[in-house]
């Protein structure tokens, strides 16, 4: 599975948004790769779990009761980690997770310039004389 191409804290999305260009093939598998991890409930609770908690990072103990074993947990965390949302830092016996940099902003202008795209499209149509 591709791993994003995301750096730094103020990293960028690490495709073209979706209206400006057709998506290469790799960038194609990247978004992919994080759209199919984030299509599972449990790992969309675990992910919004970890961007919401206070400070931006969360140990796994505080974010594993979402209804199934804690091997489930930890296989849907590692998912997370594979497609590229999440990062983890080992600290003794627990791990802690926060949404990897610039993620979760890139996902959401690949999604909103699609939108304002479909938008864009519809309103000369929508106008009223």
């Amino acid at each position: 599975m591709p791993t994003p191409h995301i750096s730094g804290p103020t990293a960028t999305a690490c495709c073209p948004p979706i209206v400006t260009a057709a998506l290469s093939e790799g960038d194609a598998e990247t978004m992919a790769a994080m759209f199919k991890a984030l299509s599972d409930p449990v790992r969309l609770r675990l992910l919004s779990r970890v961007a919401s908690h206070p400070n931006g990072e969360a140990c796994v103990c505080d974010i594993a009761d979402v209804g199934v074993s804690q091997p489930t947990v930890s296989h849907h965390l590692k998912k997370l980690r594979e497609a590229g949302l999440l990062t983890s830092e080992r600290r003794g016996t627990w791990v802690y997770y926060r949404p990897a940099p610039g993620v979760l902003a890139a996902l959401g202008e690949f999604l909103a310039d699609a939108e304002k795209a479909g938008k864009e499209e519809i309103a000369p149509a929508v106008q009223v004389s």
